[in-house]
């Protein structure tokens, strides 16, 4: 194939710079476009999770205030309530279900559909966190720790125990 204009030695990084810079802006505006529209496959949007999310109760517990802290406390406290799960099967839910941001909302399936998002660590419907909320743990349904206890009390029930979820449940 021959060009009318052959680009010589000379004129080739300037050029080659331009197209990268365009292929680079276009493939940038793609992924911003992904980002705001969430395919149904995706469960909700990871995000970073924000340091000072929960409730005061963590700090007083002496468990840190991320995602390993959370687990913990809501471990401890499911073993007082006699709730099954592990450490294991609580971190890989979260993972799948929202990256670790506790305060992720699930805007694009049924539930939101019908105006009751699921939200938090583990994505749960207020409905379903307030027929599972495990007392002692904060009545907020975003609440890291309250969020993990309701939906593992939840899997408990239904399924024999979080770690027995692998999917959407």
């Amino acid at each position: 194939m021959a060009f009318s204009t052959p680009i010589t030695a000379v004129a080739r990084p300037t050029a080659f710079k331009r197209a990268t810079v365009t292929v680079l802006a276009a493939a940038g505006l793609a992924g911003a476009a992904l980002t705001f529209a969430p395919s149904p496959a995706q469960a909700a949007e990871p995000t970073a999770a924000p340091k000072a999310a929960h409730s005061l109760s963590t700090k007083k517990a002496g468990y840190a205030n991320n995602l390993d802290g959370w687990i913990k406390e809501a471990l401890s406290i499911m073993k007082k309530k006699g709730i099954p799960g592990s450490y294991e099967g609580l971190h890989r839910n979260i993972m799948r279900e929202s990256s670790g941001n506790p305060n992720a909302v699930n805007g694009w399936d049924v539930n939101a559909v019908n105006g009751i998002p699921s939200k938090g660590l583990l994505q749960v419907i207020q409905p379903t966190f307030d027929a599972y909320h495990v007392s002692g743990t904060s009545k907020s349904l975003t609440d890291p720790v309250a969020n993990i206890t309701a939906a593992a009390n939840y899997a408990a029930d239904k399924y024999g125990s979080i770690d027995n979820v692998n999917s959407a449940y």
